[in-house]
């Protein structure tokens, strides 16, 4: 390969670099610009829609805590026996 083979390759690799940069910098800048900023409604209704969901995580986070404790091991077990005597 020639010196001026060699330095062609080397432009072109550098412009289609460029190119892909300019490229992906537009497409995101184009997404931030026509963001369009929630109102106070929009806003109310998403804090209301996050607490929500917090108390859901809270509850979902008892139930996980609280059915491995020893305590409700022992009623588990207690209402386990209790079944198996209404069975026989």
């Amino acid at each position: 390969m020639s010196f001026f083979s060699a330095a062609v390759a080397i432009v072109a690799i550098i412009a289609f670099t460029v190119m892909r940069i300019v490229r992906y910098n537009t497409e995101h800048r184009g997404h931030r610009d026509s963001a369009v900023p929630p109102n106070d409604a929009e806003k109310a209704a998403l804090r209301h829609e996050v607490e929500n969901l917090r108390e859901r995580v809270r509850v979902l986070e008892r139930i996980a805590t609280d059915a491995n404790s020893s305590n409700a091991l022992d009623s588990r077990r207690v209402a386990d026996e209790i079944e198996a005597l209404r069975d026989r």
